[in-house]
């Protein structure tokens, strides 16, 4: 997938106490009463369960599986499924929280979830995989539902994931439900792109910043950290519209060219050697943390949580960091990066794109219609750019950082709303 390893230093932060230390900073700015906060902090619901599942050589095997739905007060629930080794009920909490906050700056009518399962899907067989997606649909089927709660890919899964949980739902309402999950392939109600869209966010996002802060974007420098689908496609993205991308990286390291990558060309060697960057030759070969000290205008952490930490902050270059990963720059390393003038266009905020485009996967859906690419790109650009100038003017108003910023306005929505609605 291209993606990096986290710091091996980092920050002892359990992600959810990352998450809620923003959350209570913003809440403060507001003056959020304690009500509203104490509903707003804790998830609405968290379901586990266990899936027995027949591997290949006939033995049984018993997964995890998790869906915490942190909010449905905007809306039904939405958030990604993630099959990976490291998945615990404490990330999936954090991840579905972010959810919330991330459909809620880009003003979209959901409330967050997300979904995991433990489990390592590059040591099984396609069978094993889909025997897994199956008996997790089925196990949620009461959770899920176009109305309830949607889900979508996320580390580890895709399309083909997303198209048996289609279809194993779509078995147990007895006919084919194709809006209760999103990021399917294009023949089953998927959207045009979709693929795209977190990277497209992201470039929208740091085009935005690069805006306010003056740097010529055809004079700018970046360096990607992940080079799986949300970073290379920001990288292209950026280069199109005249950035100069001098450093990418996966996990077989960090690639550094100071006149530029050609990442077209990176992309294709990527897509021809498994997967991986390894070997490529348009480059000299670096550490993996050393990408995120380089010498260059904008820094995109497109990999994993936690690689900005307090032990490499106060080396950062960069004028302006632009989140295309959840969660990558630790709670304790916010100040450093503020202190020393760097924007932080944060995550919630610079990789929306992909739940916008979701959105607008759910709506074809509903609607029975489909758009075309350019109608997707356009809305989904216009709803990036609106939720950056709605983040910055609020960041200006209460004097606070970006990150600051976005949780203020995500929090105030779902507050407004759930004072509307009426609590208990």
């Amino acid at each position: 997938m291209g993606y990096i390893e986290p710091a091996p230093i980092r920050d002892k932060e359990n992600p959810f106490e990352s998450m809620m230390s923003r959350f209570h900073i913003a809440s403060q700015a507001l003056g959020l009463e304690d009500e509203v906060y104490n509903v707003l902090k804790s998830p609405a619901k968290q379901v586990v369960v266990s899936l027995p599942i027949t591997m290949d050589d006939g033995s049984i095997k018993v997964f995890e599986g998790y869906r915490v739905i942190h909010s449905n007060i905007l809306g039904p629930s939405k958030g990604g499924i993630r099959f990976d080794p490291g998945v615990n009920l404490d990330e999936v909490k954090a991840l579905a929280a972010w959810m919330t906050w991330k459909c809620a700056v880009v003003d979209i009518p959901y409330g967050g979830a997300k979904g995991g399962i433990n489990c390592n899907p590059r040591e099984m067989s396609s069978g094993e995989v889909e025997r897994l997606t199956r008996a997790y649909t089925s196990a949620m089927s009461e959770i899920f539902g176009p109305d309830k709660d949607i889900p979508a890919p996320d580390m580890g899964t895709g399309p083909k994931e997303m198209a048996w949980l289609m279809d194993e739902y779509s078995r147990t309402q007895g006919m084919t439900v194709n809006s209760v999950v999103t990021g399917k392939p294009l023949v089953l109600g998927g959207s045009l792109g979709r693929t795209e869209a977190t990277g497209r966010g992201v470039m929208v996002t740091a085009l935005s910043a690069m805006e306010k802060l003056k740097i010529n974007p055809y004079k700018a420098t970046v360096a990607v950290q992940g080079f799986g689908n949300v970073g290379s496609f920001a990288a292209l993205l950026l280069e199109e519209r005249g950035a100069k991308i001098v450093a990418v990286s996966d996990l077989s390291g960090a690639y550094y060219n100071e006149k530029g990558i050609d990442i077209q060309k990176a992309i294709d060697y990527r897509n021809s050697n498994k997967g991986s960057l390894e070997g490529y030759e348009g480059a000299e070969v670096l550490d993996g943390e050393e990408l995120l000290v380089l010498e260059v205008d904008v820094l995109v952490p497109a990999a994993k949580e936690d690689v900005i930490t307090t032990h490499n902050a106060e080396q950062i270059k960069a004028k302006l960091i632009v989140e295309g990963a959840n969660g990558p720059t630790s709670y304790k390393a916010d100040a450093i990066i503020n202190d020393n003038g760097i924007m932080v266009a944060p995550d919630i905020l610079a990789n929306a794109g992909g739940v916008t485009v979701s959105y607008f996967e759910w709506v074809q859906n509903r609607l029975g219609y489909k758009w075309t690419g350019e109608r997707v790109n356009r809305r989904s650009d216009r709803i990036m750019k609106d939720a950056f100038d709605h983040v910055y003017s609020v960041a200006k108003e209460y004097n606070v950082s970006m990150r600051i910023a976005a949780y203020i306005v995500a929090i105030d929505k779902v507050a407004k709303t759930y004072k509307y609605r009426g609590g208990f």
